[in-house]
């Protein structure tokens, strides 16, 4: 596990020296650390990947912190909407600067399509007061030729090629948003040298190691539930194929070549026989 983790951060720092040449020379500023999470007590910054495990991390980070005894006790909203753990972009300069190079910096990754397949099936395929509203109604109203009135008075029933068009106009109707933004934004991994580097794919063994790295108690163990409509199966690999299968041979190289540094940077291999 710790070779794995050496070669993870040799293939993230040679992506970023061979094309970020530049970024490693800007200074940190507070958006680049705003989403990620703070745990004094054991000295651990922690960048939020929506749909990579964030809200069990969450729970993992405030049982860290003496906020609850157990990550099976605290509720999906109090992870999300609580104020309980602190962002790195709250502190003043000096406690952002201190922090990031005396803390154990992580951040978990997952494969860039199953990813974005996976927040699809989340917010487009599911009641939603915020992303109907804000942005199916957007999507609907510019790529759905003849969207019925229903439709664009309500924002739902967004198909995945019509969201897939949204993602990859230059000119969107609406901006992006953090579910499905590279993770080369929303964690600047060029600019912010991470010591470890998880992934989705191998969750159970890369969190109890990165537990065991930080001495957290014994008893911690990352919890294998599933945050959000339960019921349902995870989003997977032939899930995204069937999904990504909707899409023109066209669109799926446009989509790959949006997440191309996602998929340099941790080293994923193309999902499909035919992008280039």
């Amino acid at each position: 596990l710790h070779q794995r983790q050496q070669e993870r951060k040799r293939v993230m720092r040679e992506a970023c020296a061979k094309y970020r040449s530049s970024s490693s020379r800007k200074a940190v500023t507070p958006r680049h650390v705003s989403r990620i999470f703070v745990e004094d007590r054991h000295r651990v910054l922690y960048c939020e990947v929506p749909k990579a495990g964030c809200s069990n991390w969450k729970r993992v980070l405030m049982v860290l912190a003496g906020l609850a005894s157990s990550t099976a006790d605290i509720h999906h909203n109090t992870v999300h909407y609580g104020s309980a753990l602190k962002r790195l972009d709250t502190f003043d300069r000096q406690g952002i600067l201190h922090r990031l190079s005396t803390y154990t910096k992580m951040l978990f990754v997952r494969e860039p399509f199953e990813r974005l397949v996976s927040a699809f099936r989340d917010k487009f395929e599911h009641p939603n007061s915020y992303y109907h509203p804000v942005f199916g109604k957007a999507i609907l109203a510019r790529y759905r030729a003849n969207a019925s009135r229903e439709a664009l008075r309500t924002g739902s029933g967004v198909r995945f090629s019509e969201f897939v068009q949204y993602l990859l106009d230059v000119h969107r109707p609406v901006g992006m948003d953090i579910h499905w933004d590279h993770v080369s934004r929303l964690c600047s991994p060029c600019l912010i040298d991470y010591d470890f580097v998880g992934k989705f794919e191998s969750m159970e063994d890369d969190a109890n190691f990165f537990l065991s790295l930080i001495r957290a108690p014994r008893n911690l163990t990352f919890p294998r539930f599933k945050d959000r409509h339960s019921q349902e199966a995870r989003t997977t690999a032939r899930i995204t194929h069937q999904y990504f299968a909707q899409l023109s041979a066209p669109q799926r190289q446009r989509a790959y070549d949006f997440y191309y540094m996602d998929y340099l940077m941790f080293n994923y291999s193309k999902p499909f026989a035919d992008l280039y």
